[in-house]
């Protein structure tokens, strides 16, 4: 049997999810990243992306993050997220019309008017809420 660990899951809005669990994913700086008990010491920003949890009874809770901070310590793994999304609310209609805006603007020819930085960050967090929605349908 997995050991547990204490994950907080917590944006400027709300607590999303506070308990124990088996393991954590996570989209950081530096590629994504799978937390278990008993992980070495970590602080790291977090990309726009998915958020996995793997309660203590095994189910997946899932969602999307805008960007924030991991902090993992002996007795305690906090995901600080900007925003946070919970994959059942998400609207995947509007993330898929959110991706195409934001490659429809990435393709433009350049004015000088677009902030690329910006859209990058809207493209990632549309194919975040993508993902997730369609893992959690099976395709």
């Amino acid at each position: 049997m997995a050991s547990l660990f204490q994950v907080d899951i917590v944006s400027i809005e709300q607590e999303m999810f506070s308990g124990k669990a088996k393991k954590l994913f996570v989209t950081g700086s530096y590629g994504e990243m799978e937390i278990w008990d008993g992980h070495a010491p970590l602080l790291t920003s977090l990309e726009p992306g998915p958020v996995w949890v793997v309660d203590e009874g095994g189910n997946e809770e899932a969602f999307v993050i805008f960007g924030g901070f991991l902090e993992v310590q002996p007795h305690v793994t906090i995901v600080l997220a900007d925003t946070a999304i919970r994959a059942v609310d998400i609207d995947e209609q509007a993330a898929e019309q959110a991706r195409q805006h934001a490659e429809n603007l990435m393709h433009k020819p350049g004015s000088g008017e677009i902030d690329y930085q910006a859209v990058h960050k809207d493209l990632a967090l549309a194919l975040a809420q993508l993902r997730v929605v369609r893992k959690l349908r099976g395709l």
